[in-house]
């Protein structure tokens, strides 16, 4: 073999370890999660039964459209802290609109269970305006998205703490749903059933969140502006891409997607309070991170997200089955989203 071809196989060799190295480093989170999984399952058996599989795709679509909303905050390099609040006050708006009439401690007396189509929209109203005054407050006055939600959620909860000591209910846990709010969520479909275990039904509803927003993002000029705005904000103006109603879209949408969250707990949680909600959009973000949406801004996919948030779950409901003290997931947690920023900069310093 000749002086050249040598070099050539050694830069050859060189180059392909390089690469090897950093797809490694770049996916290490989601390889070390899948470690983490594959450990359980073989500690535990119970983990990859399907009761156990049920729960966790239940899990999944609960969290999931929290992440889908989160997720274009993300791409236009901010974030939303206000998520779990507009998802607390939603669960509980839901929840005390469709109270069984008959219940002795049902707090607007006046009325009865509204029709669900009725109270979806009103939490997608309430959602989506709180998201479009986010959104406002970024676009117009060019504030940190992390400072106006951040101020949003200190006022979103102080409205939920007068909203449940509202009517006839004094601060109690909003309970005693209708039969008809709790079968359309948490009821099953006939077929639906794994070994005889019943698939609930707000799994399809995420399946269908989750199948519009793919649409929205990949094959509408909204998807597109708003990618473009959060790689290059100067140049997607230029391109004639209008910031403010782009921006105040994004957040708007995202408030949607957190109300469904919230139409879904009010009826899985069955009891909701004002901290109904707590912390989700810390499970959104992790997600998202996970699922390699990126805070630099124009990167992520639907199917990233989705990822994500099945492996959040499948790492969490292994905890629970090892019997991990549950005070340490919010430092897992933590952790989680530290690693994740982590190697998502790492990969953008790479790129420069």
């Amino acid at each position: 073999m000749s002086k050249d071809s040598k070099e050539l196989q050694a830069k050859a060799s060189s180059i392909n370890g390089k690469q090897v190295l950093n797809l490694i480093l770049n996916n290490a989170l989601l390889i070390l999660m899948i470690i983490a999984v594959i450990y359980m399952a073989i500690d535990n058996p119970n983990f990859l039964k399907p009761s156990s599989l049920i729960n966790i795709i239940s899990q999944t679509a609960a969290y999931l459209p929290v992440a889908l909303g989160v997720a274009g905050c993300i791409v236009l390099t901010g974030t939303d802290l206000s998520a779990g609040r507009i998802v607390g006050l939603t669960a509980c708006v839901g929840a005390s609109l469709l109270q069984n009439p008959e219940s002795t401690n049902k707090m607007w007396t006046g009325i009865g269970a509204l029709p669900i189509p009725v109270v979806i929209l009103i939490v997608m109203a309430i959602g989506g305006l709180i998201g479009a005054f986010n959104g406002f407050f970024v676009g117009k006055f060019k504030l940190h998205p992390f400072i106006v939600t951040l101020g949003t959620q200190l006022i979103i909860y102080t409205f939920l703490l007068l909203y449940v000591k509202m009517g006839n209910n004094n601060g109690m846990a909003i309970s005693s749903l209708d039969k008809s709010y709790t079968d359309f969520i948490t009821g099953s479909l006939p077929f639906a059933k794994i070994n005889g275990i019943p698939i609930p039904n707000y799994v399809w509803i995420a399946l269908i969140l989750t199948a519009i927003m793919w649409f929205i993002w990949n094959k509408t000029t909204f998807g597109k502006n708003m990618f473009a705005l959060g790689s290059n904000e100067e140049a997607a103006r230029v391109s004639g891409v209008n910031v403010l109603m782009t921006t105040i879209m994004v957040f708007a949408l995202a408030g949607a997607m957190y109300s469904f969250t919230g139409l879904i707990e009010g009826a899985r949680v069955a009891s909701n309070t004002a901290n109904t909600g707590f912390n989700y959009e810390l499970d959104g973000i992790a997600a998202c991170v996970i699922g390699g949406v990126s805070f630099v801004g124009g990167i992520g996919k639907i199917s990233g997200i989705v990822i994500g948030v099945l492996m959040l779950r499948l790492i969490f409901v292994g905890l629970n089955m090892m019997e991990i003290n549950q005070d340490l997931f919010y430092l897992i947690k933590g952790a989680i989203i530290l690693f994740a920023c982590a190697l998502d900069m790492r990969k953008y310093l790479v790129k420069k």
